[in-house]
C-alpha cells in the first residue's frame, strides 16, 4: 500500500513518494494501478510464485485507514505484518530508505489513520526519507505538498526505486533479510 494524496496537484510531491513506489512496482511487473471499489487504485502482480496486491488509497493521506481496512478484508490479510505500507518520512534524510516492523507512527497522519481503522500498528513499513523542512516544523505542510527542487527530485526518484526494491525483497526474501539489506 503506497500512501499519498489523490489528484494531479499532488503528483510527484514528497508526500506521494509511497504511492509513486507502488505505481513503479506495478509498472515493473507489466501492470498499472486501476480504479477499484473502496476508494482505491489497485493492481495485482505475481513476483515469482507469490501474488502481490498493490494499492494507492484515493482518500487523502490523513484518512488512509478508511481505504486500508476494506483492502485487508478483500485480500484476506489476517497477519498485519503482511501489510506493507510505503510512505514518506520527515525524520529520515532525503534519499534514505528504511524497512521497519510495527512500532511508532512518527507523527505521520496517514499511519495514524491506518492504526485507528485496523486497531494495530503491527504492519510493516517501507519508509522513504524526505528530510525535515528548511525553516522548521511550521513549514512541514509546504515541504511535503509542494514539488521538490530538481536536485531533490532526482534523489527522491532514486529512493522511490530503492523502496520498490525493498518491497520486492520483503516478499521474496522476508522481512529480516530486507531490514538487513536496506537498513545497513
Amino acid at each position: 500500500m503506497g500512501l499519498g494524496n489523490p489528484g494531479s496537484e499532488y503528483e510527484r510531491t514528497r508526500h506521494n513518494a509511497g504511492a509513486d513506489a507502488v505505481a513503479l512496482l506495478a509498472a515493473r511487473h507489466g501492470e498499472r494501478l486501476k480504479k477499484s471499489k473502496g476508494n482505491t487504485l489497485v493492481a495485482e502482480v505475481r513476483i515469482g510464485p507469490k501474488r502481490l496486491a498493490l494499492a494507492f488509497p484515493q482518500t487523502y493521506m490523513n484518512d488512509s485507514g478508511r481505504a486500508v481496512a476494506p483492502l485487508i478484508r478483500r485480500f484476506g490479510i489476517t497477519d498485519l505484518a503482511e501489510l506493507v505500507i510505503v510512505h514518506d518520512e520527515l525524520d529520515l534524510p532525503l534519499g534514505t530508505v528504511r524497512v521497519k516492523a510495527g512500532g511508532g507512527l512518527a507523527g505521520h497522519n496517514g499511519l495514524r489513520s491506518i492504526k485507528a481503522y485496523v486497531h494495530s500498528d503491527s504492519f510493516t513499513r517501507v519508509r522513504i526519507g524526505i528530510g525535515k523542512p528548511p525553516g522548521g516544523k511550521e513549514r512541514g505542510v509546504d515541504h511535503v505538498l509542494k514539488a521538490p527542487s530538481k536536485k531533490d527530485r532526482t534523489e527522491l526518484d532514486v529512493s522511490i526505486e530503492v523502496a520498490a526494491d525493498a518491497v520486492e525483497c520483503i516478499l521474496g526474501d522476508g522481512l529480516v533479510v530486507a531490514q538487513n539489506r536496506f537498513n545497513g
